[in-house]
């Protein structure tokens, strides 16, 4: 009933967070390679505004002992200026390889922050990407929506909008992109963007 008058008053509900979608980053790394010439740098972040109390910095805690008992590179937990917490992973061995393994880690933050009922705090994931002529891509996954957009940074304050299109067009059936393109936030300076360079 409830949808029938979100229909009629032309509300849409909101679209629900899949984190099983990450799991079409390692395909869509594959088409991104041979289209555009771009690779996994072998790194990814998750964003989230931490939680009050002992008990979110014990789950902090549990997740990065979780993620470094793999024997993997260590996580590496960053602040940004806009209140917002980074938990940065590495993929272990080379990360043209290591991308299944990458994206299963960053699913592991999401999924173990959700299911503790912090995923309001969530904000992103990200994994970066780049080309031999050093460019840098991101293909960022909004929590809240459920969906992906490219990030395209050129410096600090610019990005490259015709790049980001390319590669919308290029991974458009591999990921749910966003289509509202007013959403495709810029996240410069996100930890875990340039790679392990």
């Amino acid at each position: 009933m409830k949808s029938l008058w979100n229909t009629l008053l032309g509300r849409s509900e909101p679209a629900r967070p899949d984190l099983d979608a990450l799991f079409g980053l390692p395909p869509a790394a594959v088409t991104l390679r041979a289209t555009a010439g771009f690779g996994p740098t072998g790194t990814g972040s998750v964003a989230f505004r931490a939680g009050e109390g002992a008990a979110f910095a014990d789950l902090q805690r549990d997740i990065t002992a979780l993620l470094d008992a793999d024997q993997g590179p260590p996580v590496e937990q960053v602040f940004d200026d806009y209140g917002y917490t980074w938990l940065v992973v590495r993929a272990a061995g080379e990360a043209e390889s290591g991308i299944t393994g990458l994206v299963t880690d960053l699913h592991a933050v999401n999924s173990t922050l959700e299911s503790a009922g912090y995923g309001p705090s969530l904000l992103c994931s990200l994994v970066g990407f780049a080309d031999a002529e050093g460019r840098t891509v991101a293909l960022v996954y909004l929590y809240k929506r459920g969906t992906f957009y490219p990030f395209a940074p050129v410096g600090t304050d610019r990005r490259d909008t015709a790049l980001e299109l390319r590669v919308e067009a290029a991974i458009g059936s591999d990921l749910p992109l966003e289509r509202d393109r007013s959403r495709w936030f810029p996240v410069y300076g996100a930890p875990g963007l340039k790679g392990t360079a």
